[in-house]
C-alpha cells in the first residue's frame, strides 16, 4: 500500500473552465490510476458535479468529497529551512518507507489538531486491506493519503517520542 499525495487543488472546474469564487462550494474527486499506481484528482463545481452524477455508473471516482474554495493568500516569504510538523510529513509521504508509517499517522493527526489539515474522508483500501484517511491541506488544498498503522494505546507514546525527537531536529534511528 502506497502514501500518495495528489495534486492541489485547483481555482477552477474542470468540466466547465470557470474559476471558483471565493467561498463557492465544489466538489473533489479522486480516480484511481491502476496502471500507474496513483490517483488522480479532479476539482468540479457543483453545477458539473451534478451533471457528472447521470454519468456516474461510467466514471464513478474512488473517493469524492464537497470542499468550500478559499480564494489562495499571496506566498509568504520563506523562512529559514526547519524541520517543521507539515514538513516532515511531506517528507514522509514522498519517501513513502513503510517504517516512517506509524510517524506520518501521528504527525497527520497533530495537523490535523491544529486546522493544518482537514479530514475530508476515509476509504478502505480494496488491495492491502488498510484504511486510507485523506487530508485537504487548509491554506493550499492539497490532498494527503495516509496509511492508518492501526496504532496500539500502549504505542503511541513511543511514536510521539520519536517525532518530537524528529521535530527537534535528531536525526532517524
Amino acid at each position: 500500500m502506497n502514501d500518495w499525495t495528489i495534486q492541489s487543488r485547483a481555482d477552477h472546474c474542470e468540466v466547465s473552465g470557470q474559476p471558483f469564487a471565493d467561498g463557492e462550494h465544489f466538489f473533489t474527486l479522486l480516480y484511481r490510476d491502476e496502471k500507474e499506481e496513483a490517483l488522480h484528482r479532479r476539482d468540479v463545481s457543483q453545477a458539473s458535479w451534478r451533471a457528472l452524477q447521470k454519468d456516474a455508473v461510467a466514471d464513478a471516482p474512488f473517493s469524492f468529497w464537497r470542499s468550500k474554495f478559499t480564494a489562495p493568500l499571496p506566498p509568504t516569504p520563506d523562512a529559514l529551512p526547519k524541520a517543521d510538523a507539515e514538513g516532515l510529513l511531506r517528507r514522509f509521504l514522498n519517501e513513502n518507507r513503510p517504517e516512517q508509517r506509524r510517524a506520518a499517522y501521528i504527525v497527520a493527526l497533530m495537523l490535523e489538531r491544529k486546522k493544518v489539515l482537514r479530514p475530508t474522508d476515509t476509504r478502505q483500501d480494496e488491495e492491502s486491506g488498510a484504511k486510507l484517511l485523506f487530508y485537504e491541506h487548509v491554506r493550499t488544498g492539497e490532498t494527503f493519503v495516509v496509511v492508518d498503522p492501526g496504532l496500539r494505546l500502549d504505542q503511541i507514546a513511543e511514536v510521539q517520542t520519536e517525532v518530537a525527537a524528529l521535530l527537534k531536529g535528531q536525526p532517524e534511528n
